[in-house]
């Protein structure tokens, strides 16, 4: 539910974009004129186009629904008040529980890393905030999130709510045993580091769907799995230091 890039030296994900481009049809409107942005909303808005253009554009994120999803969600709605003026800066932030919402490049990088397209039926273990969710909502047709403490899950439902993701569809409870009802999955993202990835992941995961999950106790490894028909693949990103994902079994140490 939070993450820290420790080392950028490897990432090499311009190669990995998939390019799924949406063509929507926009008619002519008869509603009446949004009122105007205060100065806050614009200053937000501004802050977050830099984000996007700084930290994520600039790192080598080339996937155009990416980019666009970044741009529209705010993510200085997932962040405590207090934290609301550092909502754009390229770091985790505390969220309470002992969690975080993640780096603005990590959720960028996990999100491209899935490949994920209009049409998928994506999960996420680790709602935390919420904002991951609701940039996996402005990619996929449906999202399945899963987070493990209560009032998390309770306050990011709300957020969500509140911001028209209809499609977005929380849960409490283990992700360690996924959400077997709406699988397979076209995609999987895990926001916390297990030791191992759990079995029912793997078994959840659509042929040539892609888990995308940081590996490992003390020292961890941002891995894409992909669903083949003989078994699943495995490739290594780059280190990571995500928080540990709680529940299901006790990790070895």
């Amino acid at each position: 539910m939070g993450a820290m890039l420790r080392r950028e030296s490897r990432v090499r994900l311009g190669r990995r974009a998939a390019g799924w481009l949406s063509a929507v049809a926009l008619g002519a409107s008869c509603s009446s004129p949004a009122p105007p942005m205060s100065a806050e909303e614009v200053a937000l808005r501004e802050q977050r186009e830099r984000m996007v253009e700084e930290q994520i554009e600039a790192r080598g994120i080339n996937d155009a629904r990416v980019l666009s999803a970044l741009r529209k969600v705010p993510r200085h709605a997932f962040v405590p008040e207090a934290q609301r003026t550092r909502a754009y800066e390229d770091r985790p932030l505390p969220i309470g529980h002992g969690q975080t919402i993640s780096q603005p490049f990590i959720v960028a990088a996990m999100s491209q890393l899935a490949q994920i397209g209009p049409a998928a039926r994506v999960l996420e273990v680790g709602t935390g905030s919420g904002y991951q969710a609701a940039v996996l909502g402005e990619l996929a047709a449906e999202v399945y999130t899963i987070e493990i403490v209560a009032p998390l899950a309770e306050r990011a439902r709300g957020t969500l709510a509140e911001l028209g993701y209809a499609n977005v569809h929380v849960r409490h409870g283990d992700g360690h045993a996924g959400w077997p009802e709406h699988a397979p999955f076209d995609a999987i993202l895990v926001t916390a580091a297990p030791a191992r990835v759990p079995p029912a992941l793997h078994a959840q995961l659509a042929v040539g769907g892609r888990l995308v999950v940081p590996v490992g106790v003390w020292e961890q490894e941002l891995q894409v799995h992909t669903r083949r028909e003989q078994g699943i693949e495995v490739e290594e990103v780059f280190p990571v230091r995500f928080v540990p994902m709680t529940g299901g079994e006790t990790p070895e140490d």
